[in-house]
């Protein structure tokens, strides 16, 4: 970390000494947008948009119906308009009629063409397709069926009714695709795209860099009626170290990093988390909630009589303190404010009366179990190495309070394959919205989900949880929609089928120049807004 700091501090310098002498590109420096991709991109397809290294640019590139704004509040995209049946199961969406594609020479002689409803039929069509093997098929899998009732009418009945539904839409797999170069054997969509977004494919050097420029035939606009978007294009570079890219970002060449690495968190960020005093006249840091929730698991029923009962694992639950936690583990990043698995930012979500660290309880709880049952609780937690820091401060804590924790540490496939098939008991897992909507986590839980048929792989089985579950799905009404959410939440908090350990927030750091970058619970990447001074 010292050398680190030293070349930092001499990149510094160098930066000072060079701030006269500007090259001869800074004229159009303003209006290309830079950041870095540390992890492979194996394709530009959005049907095959699975992670946050293909969504970024995907979101460039591609509009669906429906889209999302930093709040996640669902937006019309190219749908200007929708309604839903008194059934609540026929969605009816109005198509504008000024979204082209991105020219190409098979739209012949204009070489673009408008989008019509057609074109979300054989989206949707592709993407159900077993021939193309979209992992995002699934999101259809609540649809009856869809059809183009007319160019600009769009119309989709569900099998039952899903208020969740627009959600699934506002992902990329949902996107618009033009059958004229899908179907053309002699084009590679996967590597040369071609959709309506703000920006268009331009380049694109595997590992090496990916350029996108700007669409001038755009149809969204700002609210004072200019053209989107402001930036003329986005260079991405596919560097795999992550200090190498903070170091590029240090130095001005990069104007975005997104997370925090071990290799650069003390460097840029106080034990507060906040950004250290040397950077702050040139760098700006935003943090927020992200829609991810870090938790333990119990296997319930597994024969360990510990796990099975509700006094040990509500114990372990009230037996750490989680901003301590925070503080040295992951320098503040993440809220300690926890109670069910529903994170900040989603409807359901309730602060008050959370889970508060008492130890003195806790080991109430430990001695009651003991007395009662003669057996001293011995349990295993099942970690992978990204999280051994966080399962030793646990083991330490947990010891306190009467209860031996051994850690477990397998790779992590081995541990996602040990907790689907229910050999482990007590096992770390993460769950990442793939959609903004409390059912996302809450289906977690919902006893028909248990695996190998779904993802209840605590396989908590609540008959009071399952009837609002099932409740829920009818609820028109957005407000009453979360309050069973909230009530579904609160059975998860007293049952303890898993412990939170805390709801993790989203860092993004940006040169002081750069403006309209936003920041969003699910850390999407839009830069349609982005303008650089």
């Amino acid at each position: 970390m010292k050398s680190l700091t030293l070349y930092i501090s001499i990149i510094c310098i160098l930066l000072a000494l060079q701030s006269c002498r500007k090259n001869a590109n800074s004229n159009s420096d303003h209006l290309v947008f830079r950041y870095n991709e540390s992890a492979n991109i194996q394709t530009l397809d959005p049907a095959f948009s699975r992670n946050q290294a293909i969504l970024w640019p995907c979101n460039q590139l591609f509009n669906g119906l429906v889209q999302l704004d930093d709040s996640l509040a669902i937006q019309p995209d190219i749908a200007k308009s929708w309604s839903l049946d008194s059934t609540g199961k026929t969605y009816r969406f109005i198509l504008r009629n000024d979204v082209y594609f991105h020219a190409h020479i098979n739209f012949g002689k204009d070489s673009t063409r408008a989008v019509v409803a057609s074109d979300f039929t054989y989206s949707f069509d592709r993407l159900l397709a077993a021939k193309t093997a979209s992992p995002g098929a699934w999101i259809l899998q609540k649809v009856a069926r869809y059809t183009a009732v007319n160019d600009s009418v769009f119309q989709v009945e569900l099998k039952e009714p899903f208020p969740a539904f627009l959600g699934l839409l506002s992902m990329k797999y949902a996107s618009v695709v033009p059958r004229e170069i899908l179907e053309d054997n002699q084009h590679d969509f996967r590597s040369h795209p071609i959709g309506t977004g703000p920006f268009y494919f331009k380049f694109w050097e595997e590992n090496i860099k990916l350029v996108l420029r700007k669409n001038k035939r755009y149809f969204e606009r700002d609210q004072q009626g200019n053209a989107l978007p402001y930036l003329e294009s986005v260079a991405i570079t596919f560097l795999p170290d992550k200090q190498s890219a903070f170091l590029q970002f240090i130095q001005g060449k990069l104007d975005f990093i997104s997370g925090l690495d071990p290799s650069y968190t003390d460097e840029i960020l106080t034990d507060e988390g906040q950004l250290q005093e040397k950077y702050q006249d040139r760098i700006q840091l935003v943090t927020g909630p992200y829609l991810n929730t870090e938790y333990l698991g119990f296997n319930l029923e597994t024969p360990d009589a510990a796990i099975g009962d509700k006094r040990i694992r509500m114990a372990l639950n009230l037996g750490f303190d989680r901003h301590k936690m925070l503080l040295y583990l992951r320098n503040g990043m993440g809220s300690a404010r926890v109670k069910g698995i529903i994170p900040e930012g989603l409807a359901g979500y309730k602060a008050d009366n959370g889970v508060v660290y008492n130890p003195i309880e806790a080991k109430a709880l430990v001695r009651d179990f003991v007395r009662e049952t003669g057996v001293k609780p011995v349990l295993t937690l099942s970690t992978n190495a990204s999280y051994i820091d966080i399962a030793e401060y646990l083991q330490r804590e947990w010891q306190k309070i009467g209860v031996e924790v051994r850690v477990d540490v397998s790779p992590p496939a081995t541990l996602r394959q040990g907790i689907a098939t229910g050999k482990v008991a007590f096992f770390r897992g993460s769950w990442i919205a793939d959609y903004p909507d409390a059912e996302n986590y809450l289906s977690l839980f919902y006893s028909h989900n248990k695996a190998p048929n779904g993802p209840n792989y605590t396989r908590y089985d609540n008959p009071d949880f399952d009837r609002a579950y099932r409740a829920s799905f009818s609820e028109t009404k957005p407000e009453k929609r979360a309050l069973l959410y909230g009530q579904m939440d609160e059975f998860l908090y007293r049952d303890v089928p898993v412990i939170v350990l805390f709801y993790d927030r989203v860092a993004r750091f940006s040169q002081k120049n750069v403006s309209g970058l936003g920041i969003n619970p699910m850390n999407a990447l839009q830069l349609k807004r982005v303008k650089k001074d």
